[in-house]
């Protein structure tokens, strides 16, 4: 990958403490976590409308946040946004769950399918309350660096191409496409034959009108309809890294074609497309080599570093925390990924990906660049006991509680051992 070095002749536009790249939810979970601690922040977004695959995306899901036996794992920004997309749009946090965390026993996930629209729209309330800057529809292009340290991004837009300095950057594209300019290390990943669009039919909406219920209006046409685990993917079709403009273009006219071929076996006149996804629907693309790998073998142990306990959101019981190690290098001072660009091995890769741990990862990653901003040191080198302080603060669970851990801490993953899947992603 190409570095751009100091550009003499592009002058810097604006300087700010933070640049975050990328307007998804764990992007604007860095970028409010920082403006709203006083620190001068500019988020950048390729498109028109923040969220990314939550909301442009359609995958539309806080996952259970909670360990399947009724004690809630996931707060902060997760918690607040949560409750806040059930607001204005659907709500559909179960009964169990609706006043918080319940009183009694419950195997009732802690779940909500919000409006994406919508909660795009409340997103951008929380960054003009916090007083961050954003750009729509701007490129994040090339990171300027000396050495390893980023001195700031170039940026193509309507204005043109542009230079932004900053004394910390957070990578929240999801492909860690800034980062791996940098020269940062990298996985590539494989992403399975999946994709939907969002349908609605005359038949959807005559229950939508029965129930009073909108969200009945719509059904789903899946142009790929492999599952997490990567069940009955064709073995004919490759998977996708998503990292060549060749790669995305093949998947994306793939999957329109499978929706379309769909289409012509049905009647024209009792059905249409409402919706489309309006980026690709890729699990996982690339995240960096970090120092710390979050891998399955890691479920039910602390870390002195953590900086926030997740849970597993396919399977009951199984708890982790997340390093501050998985969001950055020693080597690269100023530079961190949030979100799926997180470091993940195998199946650890797929829990930090998902909407709740990647606000939790942008919300971290925002304090613990303050620090560094503040302590004049590097990343990796904030005082940790301090940080987890202020995450604590923030409503971060740090730590899970050991009274939460089972009897039987086996893990098993979709019927796989943990060491049958330590080595790469299922």
């Amino acid at each position: 990958m190409r570095k751009v070095t100091f550009q003499k002749e592009l002058v810097e536009k604006r300087h700010y403490d933070l640049i975050v790249c990328g307007g998804g939810v764990a992007g604007v979970a860095a970028a409010v976590t920082a403006a709203n601690r006083g620190r001068s922040v500019l988020l950048i977004e390729k498109s028109n409308i923040l969220g990314g695959l939550a909301t442009l995306g359609r995958i539309n899901l806080f996952v259970p946040m909670c360990n399947g036996r009724g004690k809630q794992i996931i707060f902060g920004l997760c918690e607040k946004w949560t409750r806040m997309s059930a607001k204005y749009g659907y709500d559909t946090i179960p009964a169990e769950w609706r006043d918080g965390e319940p009183k009694t026993y419950t195997e009732k996930r802690y779940t909500q399918r919000f409006s994406p629209y919508i909660f795009a729209f409340q997103l951008n309330e929380e960054i003009k309350a916090s007083g961050a800057d954003i750009l729509l529809d701007c490129m994040a292009c090339d990171p300027v660096m000396e050495g390893n340290v980023c001195r700031g991004v170039i940026t193509e837009s309507k204005s043109g191409m542009e230079l932004y300095g900053c004394e910390m950057l957070i990578d929240a594209t999801g492909d860690c496409d800034v980062l791996r300019r940098a020269g940062v290390p990298t996985v590539a990943g494989q992403n399975f034959y999946t994709y939907g669009v969002t349908a609605i039919s005359l038949d959807s909406m005559r229950t939508a009108l029965e129930t009073g219920d909108i969200r009945k209006a719509y059904t789903g046409i899946s142009g790929g309809s492999i599952n997490l685990f990567g069940d009955n993917q064709p073995a004919d079709v490759p998977r996708w890294s998503g990292l060549t403009a060749e790669e995305v273009t093949d998947y994306l006219l793939t999957m329109q074609q499978n929706v379309l071929d769909k289409l012509k076996k049905t009647d024209r006149r009792s059905r249409d497309v409402a919706v489309m996804p309006m980026m690709p629907q890729f699990r996982t693309t690339a995240h960096i080599v970090g120092d710390y790998s979050l891998k399955v073998a890691d479920a039910y142990r602390h870390f002195d570093d953590a900086v926030c306990a997740i849970n597993d959101f396919e399977h009951r019981d199984h708890l982790f925390e997340v390093p501050l190690r998985t969001l950055c290098r020693r080597d690269h001072p100023n530079l961190m990924a949030v979100g799926r660009g997180a470091d993940g091995t195998g199946y650890g890769w797929d829990l930090l990906r998902v909407i709740p741990p990647a606000i939790l990862t942008g919300q971290a990653a925002a304090h613990a660049a303050c620090h560094a901003i503040e302590e004049k040191t590097a990343v990796v080198a904030v005082d940790i006991k301090r940080l987890q302080t202020v995450l604590e603060k923030d409503n971060m669970m740090v730590h899970f509680p050991d009274a939460y851990l089972p009897e039987d801490r086996t893990v098993v993953i979709h019927g796989k051992n943990a060491a049958e899947i330590e080595g790469g992603h299922l």
